[in-house]
């Protein structure tokens, strides 16, 4: 095979129906038991094929959040596309509080590493978000355990929390330019998980960042079941919806729990996935994990359904999910720790009804499972080049060729000859038939090397020459 070193999980597409939009699937696919193929960054295609792998050297490391962003050069007012995500272990240490060490990767279209950014003043970078701004700053999720008492809290005087930041980076100059400390504007009581023995209390676990277009910061905290409003200016808290101190009331199969990936929607709207339910010993999910789009009342502090997302079969999330709206009006869902990804119709379904609106529905293998999963456009153009290898069976030559993450490639031209300087044409024209095609030959070679063509025919880039043994 061309590229051997490469085993990303093979996943299987169950619906594929017209109407879905554009552009290619963005996973990070991880298993906390026994992982199918390797971890790591994954592009795929609708029919499930590779487009771009990168992956891991470890099944206890991880990526997440991976997805297409914009990079904006405010000092040239330039701006391009980019590829970002987390990178770090999933293997906590005893007593559960993780280890420092994850930070944040920026790809440029040709693949080439353009950044890292690691969270400032004693915080680890968690792989909940992260998040590029046109003011060519990066804001995403920090946290750091911290010794304090937890009696107030059914703990103990020596107890740890896990307090968590916003935090806000120059990409330009590494200056951390803005925080913003949970502890300091949420009380650890509102939590709904309570105090851990042996292990840092995650009180809040500060999932998403939102940016309005006001400033306004959108912040949700799954443990406290509750989205926050923040003023940017003063860091105070506008407004919370869900929780034990919420602002607003809800209207039917408006509520929520377990919230994930808040978002500012227009008018007056926000989004959130809900897992629904938790790992807490003897718990019972009171919902099934379903994204919601909320209309939000800001007179008169209520909150109405104004599209919902169910799976069919329904499925109940211990954490992570997400919920894209699309450029065309669909919804993408990310079902967490479930083997799921699908796309609905905009105006989406009801709980018992998770198939109607469904466009598209992908099972990843196993108990594989991505913390988000994305659609996105992406036009990737490797500074590496294709990969081949040949072998022969019987009369033929047969030819293997790939190339990792191009996106503009649509077929293979073979050449062959006596030796590496004179090669010649011996197919003109194979079409891509997925992540890897195989063209034969009764050339015998030995020696081979294969051109990507884009749709014009124009040649895109040539392998190296490898030589047929025996």
């Amino acid at each position: 095979m061309s590229a051997p070193q490469l085993r990303p999980m093979r996943v299987t597409v169950a619906t594929h129906r017209a109407g879905t939009a554009p552009g290619q699937i963005f996973v990070a696919p991880y298993s906390r038991s026994t992982m199918v193929g390797q971890t790591g960054s994954l592009i795929l295609g609708d029919g499930g094929d590779p487009v771009w792998f990168r992956p891991l050297p470890s099944p206890s490391l991880q990526n997440a959040d991976f997805k297409v962003q914009t990079w904006y050069d405010p000092a040239t007012g330039t701006s391009q596309p980019v590829l970002t995500w987390w990178q770090g272990t999933i293997a906590d240490p005893p007593g559960g509080v993780p280890e420092p060490g994850g930070c944040y990767y920026v790809y440029d279209s040709q693949y080439r590493l353009r950044q890292t950014v690691a969270a400032r003043n004693g915080f680890r970078a968690d792989a909940y978000e992260f998040l590029l701004t046109p003011r060519g700053t990066a804001l995403f999720i920090a946290s750091r355990p911290e010794q304090t008492d937890l009696r107030p809290y059914g703990g103990p005087a020596d107890g740890v929390i896990l307090n968590s930041e916003v935090q806000e980076v120059d990409l330009a100059t590494g200056e951390l330019v803005f925080s913003w400390n949970v502890r300091e504007h949420v009380d650890p009581a509102e939590s709904q998980v309570p105090v851990t023995s042996g292990a840092a209390w995650d009180a809040y676990q500060v999932n998403s960042v939102d940016e309005g277009p006001d400033g306004q910061l959108l912040i949700s905290a799954g443990n406290t079941w509750a989205v926050y409003a923040v003023d940017r200016g003063s860091g105070d808290i506008q407004w919370r919806l869900g929780g034990r101190r919420s602002d607003f009331t809800f209207g039917p199969d408006a509520s929520f729990a377990w919230p994930h990936d808040a978002r500012f929607r227009p008018d007056n709207r926000i989004s959130v996935f809900g897992d629904g339910c938790c790992d807490q010993p003897g718990g019972n999910p009171g919902q099934r994990s379903h994204g919601l789009v909320l209309s939000l009342d800001l007179d008169n502090h209520t909150a109405s359904v104004n599209r919902a997302y169910h799976h069919r079969p329904a499925s109940t999330s211990q954490s992570p999910g997400n919920l894209q709206g699309l450029p065309n009006g669909n919804e993408f869902v990310g079902w967490g720790q479930q083997p799921y990804y699908s796309e609905y119709a905009g105006d989406g379904n009801t709980s018992g009804d998770g198939k109607r609106n469904l466009l598209y529905d992908a099972r990843m293998p196993g108990e594989n499972s991505s913390y988000r999963a994305f659609r996105n456009e992406w036009v990737g153009t490797p500074y590496y080049p294709p990969s081949v290898a040949v072998r022969r069976e019987g009369a033929q030559s047969v030819v293997y060729a790939s190339w990792n993450g191009s996106t503009q490639t649509r077929a293979w031209q073979l050449l062959a000859g006596p030796d590496p300087e004179s090669l010649a044409v011996v197919v003109e024209h194979a079409m891509r038939t997925g992540f890897e095609t195989t063209v034969g030959t009764v050339n015998a070679g030995p020696y081979f090397q294969v051109r990507a063509l884009d749709q014009d025919r124009t040649v895109l880039s040539t392998s190296a020459v490898v030589r047929l043994d025996g």
